[in-house]
C-alpha cells in the first residue's frame, strides 16, 4: 500500500552536499543547480559524490533554491532524505489502520503539545478501547552491514521524547517510538550506541517501561515516466527486528 507519492521529480548525479542545507547536483542536461536539503544532520552512509538523486522542483517559482532532494540511490537501493516524509507517512498509515504493531487506530492528529517538558508529540490517536497512543516519529538512515541505527548523532531531545513518552505511559496512556528506517538495504535495528550511548540507554529504559519499541521497514518505489520524470512512493510493509549489536 503506498501511504505517499510523489510524482514529476527530476533526477541528477549528487556533487557534494555542504553548509548542511546545500547539495550540489548535475541534471540530465548537463546543468549544475543547488538543491535544499532538509536533513541537517551528519547523513552518515546516506550519500557518495556521483550517486543518483531525485530532486523535486519547488511549487513556488520565487524560491531562490528550485529543487529539494529526496532520495538518493546507494549500491544496496534506495535512502529517503527529506525528513518532512517519515511524520506524513506513519500518521498517513494511522489513519488507514496500516500502521505495523499499532493497529485499530483512529481520531488521528499530528503535532500535538503534550508532557511536561514542553514536547510536541509526531502522531495523536486513540486506539480500539479510546486509549491515548503517543506516537514520537524518528528518520532513520544510518547503516552498519545490515543494521539500521538511530541517531547519527548525539540527540539531547530525542533523549527527551524518550522520558516524555514513558511518563505517558506511567499516566496509563500507551506510547510508541517509530522509527521509521527510511532505506531499503538493511534487515535490522539497533539504537546507535557507540554514538549516543545515553539514549540507547534510555531506549532501553523506555522498552522497559512499557513504550512499544517499533522499526518500521520503509520501502521506496521508484518509477522513471515519460519526459524522464520520475515519480516517488512510500509504502510500511512491516517491522524489522530490533538485533542488539554484539
Amino acid at each position: 500500500m503506498i501511504l505517499a507519492e510523489k510524482a514529476g521529480l527530476m533526477a541528477g548525479t549528487l556533487l557534494q552536499r555542504y553548509k548542511r542545507f546545500l547539495a550540489d547536483v548535475r541534471l540530465a542536461d548537463g546543468s549544475v543547480v543547488t538543491a535544499h536539503t532538509t536533513n541537517t544532520g551528519s547523513m552518515k552512509t546516506c550519500w557518495e559524490p556521483g550517486d543518483r538523486v531525485l530532486l523535486e522542483p519547488a511549487a513556488n517559482p520565487a524560491r531562490k533554491l528550485k529543487f529539494t532532494w529526496l532520495a538518493v540511490e546507494r549500491p544496496g537501493g534506495w535512502v529517503g532524505v527529506e525528513t518532512g516524509m517519515p511524520n506524513r507517512v506513519v500518521a498517513e498509515a494511522a489513519r488507514r489502520d496500516a500502521l505495523p504493531g499499532l493497529p485499530g487506530l483512529h481520531s488521528v492528529r499530528t503535532e500535538v503539545k503534550y508532557g511536561a517538558e514542553n514536547s510536541r508529540i509526531d502522531v495523536l490517536a486513540l486506539d480500539g478501547e479510546g486509549r491515548q497512543v503517543f506516537i514520537e516519529v524518528k528518520n532513520t538512515t544510518l547503516k552498519e552491514g545490515p543494521w539500521a541505527l538511530f541517531p547519527d548523532a548525539v540527540t539531547a531531545r530525542g533523549t527527551k521524547h524518550l522520558r516524555e513518552l514513558q511518563a505517558m505511559v506511567r499516566e496509563g496512556h500507551r506510547a510508541a517510538i517509530a522509527l521509521f528506517v527510511h532505506r531499503t538495504d538493511v534487515d535490522r535495528f539497533d539504537a546507535a550506541r557507540d554514538i549516543d550511548p545515553a539514549y540507547a540507554a534510555e531506549l532501553d529504559r523506555a522498552a522497559q517501561t512499557g513504550v512499544l519499541v517499533l522499526p518500521l521497514a520503509v520501502r521506496l518505489i521508484t518509477s522513471e515516466g515519460p519526459g524522464g520524470l520520475w515519480s516517488l512512493g512510500w509504502e510500511v510493509p512491516g517491522l524489522l527486528p530490533w538485533v542488539p549489536r554484539r
